[in-house]
């Protein structure tokens, strides 16, 4: 049985969030994370792994000896998304620290494509849009399985010259508009 609170401050990182986005894209090795994610230091990667894979957040896919010292290639693994009964037992204070870890990260990613100078918003398909919907809770439910489906016909596509990596991240809110008051 995962220990709910654990996995999910585990996953709810900045620095882990970003290891797991990466690993997320394919599998690495420990070089190829840290050219990926730079502003990691070297011994806190090391350490953040270690962590991740103690964890089973991501798991080892391959190893082999390169200059005496063993190199690990890592990948995704089975705990690596929080399922709803890993967040059931939040506290309030719990799932803003959970949020803001989320929206931080975004704005991370947000913020290492700015910096790196070649900005076509349109060319690179990047946007951000709100877009309220006036939704019954079954038409809710049916939208985002439709949604769910899409993602998933895309997910685990493997690495190809003509793919870039992309970032799609989803929020769905109730407003303060609510009908019923809340």
């Amino acid at each position: 049985m995962r220990e709910n609170a654990n996995i999910a401050d585990l996953v709810l990182h900045p620095q882990r969030l970003a290891i797991i986005r990466v690993l997320g894209m394919q599998p690495l090795t420990t070089r190829g994370i840290a050219e990926l994610l730079p502003e990691i230091p070297q011994a806190t990667l090391y350490r953040h792994l270690s962590q991740l894979l103690d964890g089973g957040v991501i798991r080892i896919v391959s190893e082999r000896q390169v200059r005496g010292t063993a190199e690990r290639t890592y990948a995704v693994g089975s705990a690596a998304l929080l399922t709803a009964e890993d967040v059931a037992n939040a506290t309030p204070e719990d799932h803003m620290r959970y949020f803001a870890t989320f929206a931080a990260g975004l704005l991370g990613e947000f913020s290492r494509y700015v910096e790196h100078g070649d900005l076509d918003l349109a060319r690179d398909g990047v946007s951000y849009r709100e877009h309220p919907l006036l939704l019954s809770d079954a038409e809710l439910r049916d939208m985002l399985t439709e949604v769910r489906a899409v993602i998933a016909r895309y997910t685990g596509l493997e690495p190809a010259p003509e793919r870039s990596a992309r970032l799609l991240a989803t929020v769905t809110l109730p407003t303060r508009n609510r009908k019923d008051g809340e």
